[in-house]
């Protein structure tokens, strides 16, 4: 491949978007496929620096302006740094969340405009996802699989169930809104059927950009 592919995974916190990621990878590397896999916040020193901030619980304080910016700051980092020179060396970057993460979390959880946050994000970026997979979760049974593993909670997950029901109606309306970019998934289903429709999708989006 000349120019490689940028995939995002999302969804709220516990719908297995990270294990469906590692999965996706898997699969691409055992066809010899040159794949990156990265995550936001974070995929660089810099960016990592960043996102010890952002989640650390310790930072109760953070106001929503403040918090905006660091994540917009780590993904501009991330963007020239790595994703843009791996998709144009011809690899296949899959990232753990990357702008509708914003549009979901800032957006429809913290109530800061839309219209102003797809400005900015693209100020930062200048790249557009070839596809995103978002896996839709109730809110409960995200959190039921968090307390499963005993996970802790960090700052962003310690924000409450009413949060994530804002972020989770905001990822299926970012879903209608761009039909052909989102693909949403049942995030109840098995994840090994779940990872062979991960598979079988970015099979044929890599066929139709041969076609063209």
């Amino acid at each position: 491949m000349s120019k490689g592919y940028f995939v995002t995974f999302e969804g709220i916190d516990g719908c297995g978007k990270s294990t469906q990621a590692t999965l996706l990878a898997d699969a691409l590397e055992q066809r010899g496929l040159t794949v990156s896999r990265t995550r936001e916040p974070g995929g660089t020193p810099i960016s990592e620096k960043i996102r010890e901030i952002l989640i650390d619980p310790r930072n109760k304080a953070m106001v929503d302006e403040c918090e905006l910016l660091l994540y917009i700051a780590a993904r501009a980092q991330h963007v020239r740094e790595k994703i843009v020179p791996l998709v144009e060396s011809g690899a296949i970057v899959i990232c753990d969340r990357f702008q509708d993460a914003t549009f979901a979390y800032q957006g429809y959880g913290r109530g800061i405009s839309i219209d102003f946050l797809k400005k900015i994000n693209a100020y930062a970026t200048g790249i557009e996802p070839d596809c995103t997979f978002v896996f839709d979760l109730p809110v409960d049974r995200a959190f039921g699989r968090m307390t499963a593993m005993n996970k802790s909670h960090d700052r962003i997950e310690s924000a409450g169930r009413d949060f994530f029901e804002k972020i989770r109606v905001g990822y299926l309306t970012l879903a209608q809104q761009y039909p052909d970019r989102i693909v949403v998934l049942d995030g109840i289903l098995p994840k090994e059927q779940l990872a062979e429709m991960v598979v079988h999708h970015i099979d044929s989006l890599i066929q139709s950009a041969k076609s063209l």
